[in-house]
């Protein structure tokens, strides 16, 4: 990315944004005082849903009281799944909205079958019956009699996208007032399936990833602005765009607790605020698990301008290394064992930059890997673009197989 593409970029306006004001509930003088400034809020396309333009990305947290927090200080719409922290995190979801006025809040859960980890291609046993077996699970989890937003969760393919099962299952779902709209998610191959949102004429809202490391961003951003176009909603999920030790130098120490802390420099606040600089993303995900995160975030929904430092900064982080792994999919066709790397390099980052070890163990565990990984192979063939010893974070990361739970929790 040049220099020049780069602050053009950020340089983009809100545009169509609207200024409203917060709920008017609180929890502390604090928390009021926050609220009274007034939080930018975006459509989320044909959906007519108004959200703040920071969501609740409740994987990695499973403090009720952090969500309570968030949801009094006008974050009203949590992100969720059917498979967070075991099923565990519909359940504590539940326990907070219980009571609440159902229009207060906006909740999105996300349901997945088993796939091929190379393919992304749906095994036997994927049809509309179990995918809505999974979604009444978590209804139920949930507390709810209806979800706000649905999702075919984690595809990198089209035929995935567009597997008539599932968006059988989709349009039933709908159908039967089970949600109010549905979606689908994607972590790598994003504007492929962007487009085959669009085209499917099923989806109402597409979630992806997008972030200032993108080596594709602009094909990213090409992809929403058609999916904006036809009426999509645009949620942005990895907006940070992963972490390393080499952040600390230029961010000012961020130490062993990742970049998310307001006193430990700009980096997430200012990588949030670049993916925002695109008017066609309605809201982003932050998946914070402190109250002083939750507070860096909020006040991002009060005034997303990006700074010149904070571009210069960023400008600066692109040349550094990270966790972030750009899905690619290059090392799939050089790796003689075929292992499914994208998905061993994210749960990497869950246990490096997340801190979230037991969503990594899930992860590794659903790879069903052969028993000896990466020790074949004399000289490893993998040339990652990011530059990675791959053989050394597969080695590191497949260890997670033999922890006990108890350790992890």
């Amino acid at each position: 990315m040049s220099r020049r593409d780069f602050l053009k970029f950020t340089a983009a306006g809100l545009g169509g944004c609207v200024y409203l004001g917060a709920n008017e509930k609180s929890l502390s003088a604090e928390v009021q005082e926050e609220k009274e400034e007034k939080i930018i809020y975006r459509t989320l396309g044909k959906t007519g849903i108004k959200l703040p333009v920071i969501t609740m990305g409740v994987q990695n947290s499973d403090n009720p009281n952090l969500v309570r927090a968030a949801l009094d200080a006008g974050m009203v719409h949590l992100d969720t799944a059917h498979y967070y922290q075991r099923g565990t995190n519909e359940g504590m979801i539940g326990e907070v909205v219980k009571g609440r006025s159902r229009d207060s809040f906006v909740i999105a859960t996300k349901e997945s079958l088993p796939k091929d980890r190379i393919t992304g291609l749906y095994r036997g046993g994927a049809t509309e019956e179990a995918f809505l077996r999974e979604l009444d699970i978590s209804l139920k989890r949930l507390g709810l009699e209806y979800v706000d937003i649905l999702y075919q969760h984690n595809v990198w393919n089209r035929e995935t996208a567009l597997f008539e099962p599932i968006l059988k299952a989709l349009e039933k779902a709908k159908k039967e007032g089970k949600t109010r709209f549905v979606g689908v998610s994607t972590h790598r191959n994003e504007p492929e399936i962007i487009k085959a949102a669009v085209d499917s004429k099923v989806y109402d809202v597409v979630e992806t990833a997008y972030n200032f490391r993108q080596k594709h961003y602009v094909e990213v951003r090409n992809a929403i602005a058609t999916a904006a176009k036809a009426g999509l909603g645009v949620v942005a999920m990895k907006t940070i765009g992963g972490w390393s030790p080499e952040w600390q130098e230029h961010f000012g120490g961020l130490g062993s607790r990742g970049p998310y802390l307001a006193d430990q420099g700009v980096d997430a606040r200012a990588a949030m605020k670049w993916v925002l600089q695109d008017p066609n993303v309605h809201t982003i995900i932050a998946g914070f698990t402190t109250f002083d995160q939750m507070k860096l975030d909020l006040s991002i929904m009060k005034d997303p301008t990006l700074t010149t430092p904070e571009k210069s900064h960023l400008q600066r982080a692109i040349s550094l290394a990270s966790l972030y792994c750009q899905g690619c999919e290059q090392c799939l066709k050089s790796c003689p064992a075929q292992l499914p790397i994208p998905d061993l390099m994210r749960a990497y980052m869950y246990t490096y930059a997340y801190r979230n070890l037991t969503h990594a163990q899930d992860l590794v565990i659903s790879l069903n890997l052969p028993d000896r990984v990466c020790e074949d192979c004399t000289q490893c063939l993998v040339k990652c673009t990011n530059g990675w010893n791959v053989q050394r974070k597969v080695r590191d990361i497949v260890r997670l197989r033999n922890v006990p739970l108890e350790f992890l929790v």
